[in-house]
């Protein structure tokens, strides 16, 4: 069985762990450098990544984790995951892991007031998947090795750029297990 972890210094961690428990992964809470030790993959979930950001430096897992990634172990970021993988947060100087070669503008798609549901077209499944965007990043820029796996209204909103999966929205707010199961099969799964 495989160990995926989830990352839970703030935000909606324990919805991450659930989705990955009924998918038959374990799935421990992480909020120690030794707890990345014994992970083959980690989810960073929504939430207010500069505090998220903050917390990790904090907590002394910001470089650990860094090296991690940078060794192989896949990671997932959804929302506020997203902007902690970002190299690039427009306007913002904030603790981030900047892995991932893409620029994101925070809060872009408006406030927690219009949050909102959409289908979301991804390339790996023919149905649409359902997104929810809760005060979501918009992926501004894509570099280069970056591959756009889902878009809605012509933005990209599921990407990935080799073992780094993330997306603007929260499929672990639905019963959806596809954008999870992807993860999962990035372990060989």
């Amino acid at each position: 069985m495989c160990t995926v972890g989830v990352l839970a210094l703030q935000g909606d961690f324990e919805k991450h762990r659930a989705m990955l428990q009924r998918l038959g992964v374990a799935a421990p809470l992480v909020i120690t450098p030794e707890g990345l030790a014994s992970l083959d993959a980690l989810v960073i979930p929504g939430g207010e990544s500069t505090t998220i950001g903050k917390l990790m430096v904090s907590y002394g897992l910001l470089d650990p984790l860094r090296e991690r990634v940078l060794g192989g172990m896949p990671v997932y970021g959804t929302c506020a995951g997203m902007i902690l993988l970002a190299k690039e947060i427009a306007g913002q100087i904030q603790p981030r892991l900047g892995l991932m070669e893409i620029e994101v503008l925070r809060n872009a798609y408006g406030r927690q007031v219009v949050s909102f549901e959409a289908d979301i077209s991804v390339t790996f499944t023919s149905s649409p998947v359902r997104g929810v965007f809760i005060r979501a990043p918009i992926i501004s820029h894509v570099g280069a090795g970056v591959s756009v796996l889902g878009e809605f209204e012509d933005k990209p909103v599921l990407v990935r750029q080799d073992n780094m999966l993330a997306s603007s929205f929260h499929p672990e707010l639905t019963d959806d297990t596809r954008i999870h199961d992807f993860f999962l099969s990035m372990l060989g799964r």
